[in-house]
C-alpha cells in the first residue's frame, strides 16, 4: 500500500484519486486553499485530507500532479521547496520540453520524476480513460491503478514521450473542435449557417446536429483547453511545425471561457455570440 497525494482532485484528479483507492493506496488531498466543490469531492469518495503542504509532502510517498497546465510549473515547484523527496508524476496537459524542464528541476533536488499525459475522460469505467508514462519508475505508477477503470501503459524510459503523444492526440480532438467552433461562427457572422449545416448533411446524416453539441459541450471546459492549445502550439514548433493553428485554437478558447461556471450547457446561440464578440 502506498501513500499517494493528488494536486489537485477536480473532476479528473478525484477520478484518477478514486482508482487509486480501488487498488488499495490511501490517497490525500491538500485542503489549504481550495475550494467547497473540491472538499465535496474528496469527501464524498474518501480522500484524507491533509491541511498543510509541509505536512502532505512528508506524508506521500508519491504525489501526482493534474492541474491545469499553466499550474503545473509552479505545482511541482512548490512541492519541492516544501522538502518533498518521494517520487513526483506530472499528469498534465503539457509540452514534452515543459515536463523535461519539471523533471530537470524536481531532480536536482532528489525527486524522482515521471511523465504522465492522459487520454479520455474522467476514469470511471474501464477501456475508456488512459494514463500514458515515460520515465525510470513508471511501473510503480502503473501498480498504484492496478485492476481499476483507469488503464496504463508506460511508453519508455525518456522524460517527454507521455507529453508528446498527450499533445499529439489533444492537437486533432480538442483542436479540431475549436476549429468547428470558429467555422460556425463565421458562417453566422456570413449568413450562410443554415446553408452549411444542409451541406454537412448531405455529406453526412446528422453531421450538423453533431457539430452543434460538440460546439456546445466543449464550453465547459474551455478554461482549461485555452492553456492546453498553449502548449500544444509550443509542442508544434519545437518539432518545426507552424504554432498558428493551436494559437487561434487558444483564443477560440478563450472566447467562451465564460460558460465555465454554468450549470447547464449553454444555448449554441450564445456560445456564437460569444466568439463573434
Amino acid at each position: 500500500m502506498k501513500r499517494i497525494g493528488i494536486l489537485h482532485p477536480g473532476e479528473m484528479g478525484i477520478s484518477l484519486a478514486a482508482a487509486g483507492i480501488h487498488a488499495g493506496h490511501q490517497v490525500y488531498w491538500l485542503s489549504e486553499g481550495r475550494s467547497d466543490k473540491t472538499r465535496a469531492r474528496a469527501e464524498k469518495y474518501g480522500l484524507i485530507e491533509i491541511n498543510s503542504l509541509s505536512r502532505f509532502c512528508q506524508t506521500c510517498e508519491v504525489i501526482i500532479s493534474i492541474c491545469p497546465p499553466a499550474a503545473a510549473e509552479e505545482a511541482a515547484r512548490s512541492v519541492s521547496e516544501a522538502g518533498f523527496r518521494g517520487l513526483y508524476v506530472d499528469a498534465n496537459a503539457i509540452s514534452p520540453q515543459r515536463a523535461m524542464k519539471i523533471g530537470e528541476m524536481l531532480e536536482a533536488t532528489g525527486i524522482a520524476f515521471v511523465d504522465g499525459g492522459v487520454i479520455g475522460g474522467p476514469a470511471w469505467r474501464p477501456k475508456e480513460t488512459w494514463l500514458y508514462l515515460s520515465g525510470e519508475r513508471t511501473d510503480e505508477i502503473a501498480a498504484c491503478f492496478s485492476n481499476g477503470p483507469l488503464e496504463t501503459k508506460i511508453i519508455g524510459t525518456e522524460i517527454g514521450r507521455a507529453s508528446a503523444l498527450k499533445m499529439c492526440y489533444a492537437a486533432y480532438t480538442k483542436g479540431t473542435t475549436a476549429l468547428l467552433a470558429a467555422v460556425l461562427a463565421t458562417a453566422e457572422a456570413l449568413g450562410v449557417r443554415e446553408e452549411l449545416y444542409q451541406q454537412w448533411d448531405r455529406d453526412e446524416q446528422d453531421f450538423s446536429e453533431q457539430v452543434n453539441r460538440r460546439v456546445a459541450r466543449v464550453t465547459a471546459k474551455a478554461w482549461r483547453f485555452e492553456g492546453e492549445m498553449k502548449e500544444i502550439a509550443s509542442t508544434f514548433g519545437e518539432a518545426g511545425l507552424p504554432e498558428g493553428f493551436h494559437l487561434a485554437a487558444a483564443e477560440i478558447y478563450q472566447r467562451t471561457a465564460n460558460f465555465k461556471d454554468a450549470n447547464e450547457t449553454p444555448l449554441l446561440d450564445d456560445v456564437i455570440q460569444a466568439l463573434l464578440s
